[in-house]
């Protein structure tokens, strides 16, 4: 198993255009995990058989699954440990298959200091495909803190 190092970052250290990628290869255990820890079931999750049928061809990962790999770029790289999630918005775009690795990216694209907040860009791509698109806004702590 691989993680991703801790770097925090405070909001004094935050620039736009910033940017953190996680790459990940999706494996069937993990979608199983996902399922596990969730509840959700839904056989184009689980079952080949079932989702051979489906419009997928094959069993696809949940798009939350995908989502929450932006969850571990924001909570340990950009900003990393002390970033509080405020908002996430998604759209999801294109199938993550069994196999596939997703690229998760995060970048900084607006910074309100009054309010220590940063609007982070967040997608997800396989290769030049681009599966999962949205918006984050995190409260960064100051330096001075912590």
């Amino acid at each position: 198993m691989s993680f991703l190092p801790f770097q925090t970052l405070y909001f004094d250290d935050l620039s736009m255009g910033m940017a953190e990628t996680y790459s990940k290869t999706v494996k069937s255990s993990d979608v199983v995990g996902f399922a596990e820890i969730t509840g959700d079931r839904n056989p184009v999750h689980l079952s080949e058989h079932f989702a051979a049928k489906t419009p997928f061809k094959g069993r696809i990962a949940h798009g939350l699954y995908t989502a929450s790999l932006i969850s571990a770029v924001i909570g340990t790289r950009l900003p990393g440990p002390g970033a509080i999630y405020v908002s996430q918005t998604l759209k999801f775009l294109a199938p993550v298959k069994i196999g596939d690795t997703v690229d998760a990216t995060v970048e900084v694209v607006e910074l309100n200091a009054e309010r220590q907040r940063a609007r982070l860009h967040c997608q997800c791509r396989i290769g030049d495909t681009v599966v999962l698109e949205g918006e984050a806004v995190v409260k960064v702590p100051r330096r001075d803190q912590d």
